[in-house]
């Protein structure tokens, strides 16, 4: 029989630098969206992109986490309840999306990160 090896799950991100995204996703206005890498960029933690994610998962419904998209201007989780929710809330502040479901991140994307 083959054992399993002995899984370490990673160290969680410190609650006051989800504090400092969630204080910086704050700032994102209206009609505009950020990326997870731009985000922590900003932080300091230019590959802390998957952090940011993190804390967007962790988050609160205060904090408006649908204003983080990926790389590609894309809504990063697959089509599910959250997809559709997060892509209502963006439509909602007059963001709209390509053919390719993508959002123009020139047009809409938040510059002052």
């Amino acid at each position: 029989m083959k054992v399993k090896p002995e899984i370490h799950p990673r160290k969680p991100a410190s609650s006051t630098y989800f504090s400092r995204v969630y204080a910086l996703v704050r700032r994102i206005p209206r009609g505009r969206v950020a990326t997870y890498g731009q985000i922590a960029r900003a932080l300091g933690m230019p590959r802390g992109a998957r952090t940011v994610g993190w804390a967007m998962r962790a988050g609160d419904e205060k904090i408006p986490w649908h204003r983080v998209v990926n790389a590609r201007g894309g809504i990063s989780v697959r089509p599910t309840p959250g997809y559709r929710e997060q892509r209502a809330r963006l439509r909602a502040e007059g963001i709209r999306f390509g053919r390719d479901a993508r959002i123009d991140l020139e047009k809409y994307g938040w510059r002052k990160v």
